[in-house]
């Protein structure tokens, strides 16, 4: 493994930090310039000060700078929001969930987890029938989902969640080989909106997965950019709302706005997606529908429901649980798990980094070595 300075790993910290060239220069005290010929390589090692400068304000240990390029296959990641989204903050992402992947791959050398088990979807099956098979398969029938992350956990997809520096991106998902990542904001915290984010993810990732290689160049099409959206949003729909049994339960009273509170307790899901499924089931008309969302509107009810603040959801738990049951079963104290991610996959990462991507309890992972004791006998 070459140990020299690699440009392109100070340009994915860059990145990931959300920083352009002349805004990390600016905090480096350096030109913009320096900065892109560090990242070219055509200046092979910045001095020790700018080096230790680099790290601080990128938040990644010296060690990280070096060594080869870590590996990770190229496919396409769905973000929502994605027309109205700037591109620096959609690339950010991208490099969080690269290393997210590699640390999933590390953790999977020891811990065997379920492989995912999705239904078989072609190229003409509907949002609708696909969600309909997903039910099916996973045995869930006519029942309200209750807490989404630990189901879709529990049939082989990873989700994450973590703070973004941005409230443009909802969710994303991303499929490598047979790994299939969510990830979603914990900058919002309405059980209502992280149920439907992650079916919308789960949406992509039955109908699209390994459709596109470009999510950028699908953005020039927008038209197409739209169609799937739309179907990973009626994928969602229909998968926290079941045709019939949302049928029976909204008919009762279609155009009372209490009548759907009531519902979003059941659900879990927003009055606004509700009134928006009934609407697409033909339930209410499409002049019920905007009188409704006038309504909602006009109570100031649009952005914060009612029970958005008291539905609760479980967070994503298997990484944690992966991580937790290592560290217990003394497969790696804290400080090994950190160095034998640094020495395998080339990855050298602080370890207040992991935890924040993995959401993982804060100082599981401190690394500070337990100094070795003599032991004496006592003389009694």
């Amino acid at each position: 493994m070459s140990y020299s300075f690699n440009g392109e790993k100070l340009k994915k910290a860059r990145v990931y930090n959300g920083f352009t060239a002349t805004q990390l220069a600016s905090l480096v005290g350096c030109t913009d310039r320096s900065i892109k010929m560090y990242e070219s390589g055509k200046i092979k090692n910045p001095e020790s000060e700018i080096l230790k400068k680099l790290s601080y304000h990128l938040g990644f240990p010296e060690s990280y700078f070096f060594g080869e390029n870590i590996i990770v296959k190229d496919t396409p990641t769905h973000f929502r929001s994605l027309l109205t989204t700037p591109k620096r903050y959609r690339d950010e992402q991208i490099e969080r969930i690269e290393i997210i992947a590699i640390l999933f791959s590390f953790i999977s050398e020891y811990i065997n987890f379920d492989k995912p088990i999705l239904p078989d979807i072609n190229e003409d099956t509907t949002p609708e029938d696909a969600a309909t098979r997903l039910r099916t398969l996973w045995g869930i029938g006519a029942k309200p989902v209750e807490h989404i992350n630990f189901l879709v956990e529990q049939y082989g997809i990873i989700v994450t969640s973590f703070r973004m520096s941005t409230d443009k991106i909802d969710a994303f998902s991303r499929s490598i080989d047979n790994m299939h990542l969510i990830g979603y904001t914990s900058n919002k915290d309405s059980a209502a909106r992280i149920h439907f984010d992650v079916a919308h993810e789960l949406g992509h990732i039955c109908l699209h997965s390994g459709l596109y290689e470009d999510m950028e160049s699908l953005k020039e099409d927008r038209d197409e950019f739209k169609r799937i959206e739309n179907e990973a949003h009626d994928f969602a729909s229909a998968f926290l709302l079941p045709k019939i049994p949302f049928m029976v339960d909204v008919s009762k009273d279609p155009t009372n706005i209490e009548h759907y509170t009531w519902l979003k307790r059941k659900w879990k899901v927003s009055i606004a997606a509700m009134v928006r499924r009934a609407k697409n089931l033909d339930v209410i008309s499409y002049e019920q529908y905007q009188t409704i969302m006038r309504n909602m509107q006009r109570r100031a009810i649009r952005k914060q429901e009612p029970l958005d603040d008291v539905l609760t959801t479980s967070a994503p738990s298997l990484l944690i649980e992966a991580v937790t049951e290592l560290l217990e079963e003394n497969v790696f104290t804290p400080k090994e798990f950190v160095d034998e991610l640094s020495y395998t996959y080339g990855l050298s990462l602080h370890p207040k980094m992991i935890e924040d991507l993995l959401n993982l309890p804060k100082g599981i992972l401190d690394v500070e070595d337990v100094k070795p004791k003599h032991k004496f006998k006592l003389i009694k």
